[in-house]
């Protein structure tokens, strides 16, 4: 008999939108591949975006907060394994699940850490130099206490794994290192990318929802573009992405090749025309998609130790990593002219999308880690001590405070 999997997501999956929609439909099609049957829930309205979850076999089910509808529909699923996409969901729905199914597994997917992001953010606004003022934040005591108050945690970058265990004490047993699960690209497919000559341009790519992204345009047009115009006055700048706004069409320069392009079915087939991708992000967390996107498809890259993070491990970039504007553009301008350095670059790409994110190097290990603690449920639990105080605590104050809402709204 299959075994049952529920996701609770924040939104439903838009692949073709986030990275964080292709990282939830990794973990689908990894469960699906192991024969467990899939329900997702979401409190969310569906976008025009969302990927079509029942075409693949994925049972979808719309849920509401605060109402006790959900405990009569989760207690007769009887999931053996729940996945919370982010710490908001498992702070919602967490004490339901556990008081209904407490035999159920309980993952947090963090996508990434928000408290990581949230504390760069608000040290760039401050002009000031990121440190544990920042990360131990508002946000960190909530996406801590979740992550305590589950079985088991996925992250998806190194980089984090360090963090948590390092800066927040969290213990490693509870921590499993999950990057992207990409196919590998073969030899056949390097060999058919299109190469230097056959690009031209510009590129970047990303939700303009997501404000790392918005602030890194931003920061694109006013100190970095000029510089590499006045140097390729031909050169043009494609920003594609989904859910633009007026505050982002509006950034459209025509004059200075400074395209505002919008949404995009197919990245692979747009990324494949032009020659450099451009990442200039100034704050963030987690592994950046249009970095792996890049990759696929061979575009070298400029990008900041922020996009950087977690991507490279000790293997060579695909492209050049630099933080100060002029610095940015000036490897910019090198690397859309030097034919030797663009090649070396593209099989850096390749080479890190294979020894890093190959899914065949970490399906087999995550899947027996998965079973074996919810093999070892109960053990585990016992050894997680601040966790089982947490729950505690969450189901005196949380539990309490929803039944109230759920009052109010009847």
């Amino acid at each position: 008999m299959n075994k049952e999997l529920l996701i609770i997501g924040i939104v439903w999956p838009e692949p073709k939108s986030s990275a964080a929609g292709t990282r939830m439909m990794h973990l689908i099609y990894l469960f699906l591949s192991k024969n467990y049957n899939i329900t997702f829930a979401t409190a969310c309205a569906k976008s025009d975006n969302a990927f079509n979850l029942k075409s693949i076999g994925v049972v979808t089910k719309e849920i509401e907060l605060n109402n006790s509808s959900f405990d009569v529909f989760v207690k007769k699923l009887n999931p053996d394994i729940v996945i919370f996409d982010r710490f908001m969901t498992e702070e919602q729905f967490g004490w339901r699940v556990a008081e209904q199914c407490p035999n159920a597994l309980r993952l947090l997917d963090t996508e990434d850490l928000h408290c990581l992001r949230k504390g760069r953010q608000q040290a760039l606004k401050d002009q000031s130099v990121f440190n544990t003022h920042y990360l131990f934040n508002a946000v960190a005591k909530r996406e801590i206490a979740s992550i305590y108050r589950c079985d088991l945690t996925l992250i998806i970058s190194e980089v984090e794994v360090d963090i948590l265990k390092h800066q927040f004490k969290v213990d490693e047993h509870l921590l499993c290192y999950l990057p992207f699960l990409l196919e590998s690209i073969s030899p056949k497919q390097q060999s058919v990318l299109p190469g230097f000559r056959a690009r031209e341009h510009f590129v970047t790519v990303g939700n303009f929802l997501h404000e790392p992204n918005l602030d890194g345009i931003k920061y694109l047009k006013e100190y970095i573009w000029p510089t590499i115009r006045k140097q390729l006055p031909k050169a043009e700048m494609h920003i594609y992405g989904s859910y633009e706004s007026h505050k982002v069409t509006q950034l459209e320069d025509k004059k200075s090749g400074f395209y505002i392009k919008g949404f995009v079915e197919d990245i692979a087939t747009v990324m494949q025309q032009y020659k450099v991708c451009l990442v200039p992000l100034r704050f963030g967390a987690g592994l950046k998609g249009k970095i792996i996107d890049a990759m696929y498809n061979g575009t070298p890259c400029i990008t900041t130790s922020i996009g950087a993070e977690g991507m490279y491990g000790t293997l060579e970039p695909n492209g050049f990593i630099e933080d100060e504007p002029l610095d940015f553009a000036k490897m910019a301008v090198e690397l859309y002219s030097n034919k030797i350095f663009w090649n070396a670059k593209q099989k850096h790409g390749v080479n890190v999308i294979n020894l890093r994110f190959d899914k065949q190097l970490f399906t087999a290990d995550f899947m027996h880690r998965v079973e074996a603690t919810k093999n070892g449920l109960e053990v585990h639990r016992k050894s997680n001590f601040t966790g089982a105080m947490l729950m505690h605590h969450t189901l005196q104050s949380t539990k309490f405070m929803s039944k109230w809402i759920e009052e109010k709204n009847a």
